[in-house]
């Protein structure tokens, strides 16, 4: 098995590590600061049935419908089956429209942070893994499919912790012996939950294709806790921390 990582938690663990050795006395105040990303063990994943209605959900399916095929991104055909659509202006808009709606599930205020949207195959999967902190809360949206195609969520996790630790309790995940209680939801059209990827292994088993076209069209929006959008991106850390060194860091510039 491949480890499916996260190169936020990457330039996490490398910033620690970097502050221990140049400014030690900081530390504690960057780990302070980083667990706004953090989300409280007892959050249980918030099911929405019926957030659309039929004439909202037609609307959304023409709008895809007139999306060019050049617009769509090819990069997660090979290993996820699914041509994908980032921040396509229509649905940026509504994401603007659900932050006191989400800040009420999540639990705490909210600011949009970008959303995409996932058109699966019949090759569609997604294997566990953690999302960025740019995706803490996901507000995933079924748009359309074939037939009802479960995600399963672990409870909420410790995190940040060290590397090998997640990697351990990656692999427990994979191999169906976690210590954490794995919940599987299905999404019916209209349809939406929250949970919050960040603190959460969740994942995709293989599309059922049984021979037919079978496919699932979903929108993720995500959101970051209010007033995060500078401290989520590492590229940000040693300005806003006044530690230079950060910036010596290998691929400390994540794309946006």
């Amino acid at each position: 098995m491949d480890w499916y990582d996260s190169i936020w938690l990457r330039r996490y663990f490398d910033a620690k590590k970097m502050i221990a050795q140049v400014a030690p006395t900081r530390l504690s105040e960057f780990e302070h600061a980083m667990s706004a990303f953090r989300t409280d063990d007892a959050f249980q994943v918030k099911y929405v049935s019926g957030f659309l209605d039929a004439k909202a959900l037609q609307d959304i399916r023409e709008t895809i419908a007139a999306i060019p095929r050049d617009a769509m991104e090819l990069h997660e055909l090979q290993k996820f089956g699914r041509l994908i659509v980032h921040d396509w202006p229509a649905f940026t808009a509504m994401q603007a429209t659900m932050v006191d709606f989400v800040s009420e599930l999540a639990g705490e205020r909210v600011e949009p942070c970008y959303n995409f949207l996932s058109l699966y195959s019949r090759r569609g999967v997604c294997e566990p893994h953690l999302d960025t902190p740019s995706a803490k809360w996901t507000f995933d949206l079924c748009v359309d499919q074939s037939d009802p195609w479960p995600i399963s969520f672990s409870s909420i996790i410790p995190w940040p912790e060290d590397r090998e630790e997640l990697i351990e309790d990656w692999r427990a995940v994979c191999e169906k012996r976690s210590p954490h209680e794995i919940r599987s939801l299905a999404l019916e059209p209209g349809d939406a939950l929250l949970f919050s990827g960040a603190s959460q292994w969740h994942y995709r088993d293989p599309i059922p294709a049984d021979g037919r076209k079978a496919f699932c069209d979903l929108l993720f929006f995500h959101f970051i806790p209010e007033g995060t959008a500078e401290i989520v991106q590492p590229r940000n850390w040693a300005r806003l921390f006044d530690i230079p060194e950060l910036d010596t860091i290998p691929n400390i510039s994540l794309p946006a």
